[in-house]
């Protein structure tokens, strides 16, 4: 079984742009935290779980495609 074929055309495009949204929100918060001048433990431990919670988000829209979402909206 092919799994391209089985995803369509609208979850695929739903996904790109989910991981598109996730992407620019990590960088923006990213930016923020330097732009703002965080101390550096506090600063290293935000960037942390932004990283964890923009790979769960990555992860659950990839997972989506394969019809098995890790966390339902």
């Amino acid at each position: 079984m092919n799994l391209l074929a089985a995803v369509s055309g609208e979850s695929l495009i739903n996904a790109v742009i989910w991981l598109i949204i996730a992407g620019v929100i990590f960088w923006l918060l990213n930016w923020l935290i330097s732009y703002v001048g965080v101390p550096e433990p506090f600063a290293k431990v935000a960037k942390v779980i932004i990283a964890i919670a923009v790979a769960l988000i990555c992860i659950n829209a990839l997972l989506t495609l394969a019809g098995r979402p890790l966390i339902t909206w």
